[in-house]
């Protein structure tokens, strides 16, 4: 039997994944540092926001807003437009509102978990859930509350990553005799993928759209590898090497060759509308 993944786990999600920015900055950090190939997320969600013509007066959702780059970018792409960030971390909510203040932008942010959103049947104009419903074991369910809330003439826009992104990044794990049980441990992307996105969103949506994009990366050396791998609860890595860069990357250099390290990822986005 598989282990359970650890990114469906309420404690997990609700306490040392997201209970502070640091985790999620220094991942995303690391990652983007790596990236040679690939759009930006944010601006490509704000461009298909755009595509939608949201109706003006009605509410844009961010559900799953994290630190708050998607947040901003709509409310960049959409000035006439109510922004409201949600997410169940109060963490998240407060990185995203210090970047909204930094930058001038105006939005409201929420903090509520998406299988029961604080809105009105039928109220919104549009809604974005990016990178979020693959902590939901369940992501219909969250897809019917999107709906419920979402006016017969609103859109929503979906973004996720195929199940096998990063796979390169397992083999050397298991390589490193770190974790031999890497490749086969369910990554953060199981329970809703570039493969599944499809078949999960026909229960609630009409698809009108699906997207997918190669996304490569190339991490100068084991050191920068090790920064981004350090963020990850998938792994179970030996004592005192989780959460610890410098030690994972010592340890990774005394059994493989120092230098860059290549991986890949698909975004997949879906544009879907309330069903007809």
């Amino acid at each position: 039997m598989a282990d359970p993944s650890p990114f469906l786990d309420p404690h997990l999600v609700g306490g040392v994944l997201y209970r502070d920015g640091d985790r999620l900055a220094s991942r995303t950090g690391a990652l983007m540092a790596a990236k040679i190939t690939g759009r930006a997320t944010p601006e490509v969600l704000a461009a298909y926001a755009v595509g939608a013509r949201p109706r003006p007066g009605r509410p844009v959702l961010d559900i799953g807003c994290g630190r708050g780059a998607s947040t901003l970018a709509l409310t960049r792409a959409l000035p006439g437009s109510r922004i409201v960030a949600i997410d169940a971390s109060g963490a998240m909510l407060r990185a995203t509102r210090a970047r909204l203040e930094q930058t001038g932008a105006a939005a409201t942010a929420a903090q509520a978990d998406f299988h029961h959103l604080p809105l009105a049947d039928g109220s919104t104009a549009l809604t974005v859930a990016a990178f979020c419903l693959y902590h939901a074991p369940d992501p219909r369910r969250v897809l019917s509350e999107i709906v419920r809330c979402l006016h017969p003439d609103g859109t929503v826009i979906l973004a996720t990553k195929s199940a096998d992104s990063y796979a390169s990044l397992d083999r050397l794990v298991a390589r490193a005799g770190l974790d031999p049980d890497a490749e086969r441990r369910t990554g953060l992307y199981g329970a809703f993928h570039s493969a599944n996105m499809r078949d999960v969103a026909d229960h609630a949506l009409t698809v009108r759209h699906v997207h997918h994009e190669v996304h490569r990366f190339r991490f100068r050396d084991l050191a920068h590898t090790a920064a981004y791998l350090a963020t990850s609860p998938k792994y179970r890595l030996p004592e005192g090497l989780a959460g610890d860069p410098d030690a994972l990357a010592h340890q990774l250099r005394s059994v493989l060759p120092d230098g860059p390290v290549e991986t890949s990822s698909v975004v997949s986005y879906l544009i879907g509308t309330a069903p007809h």
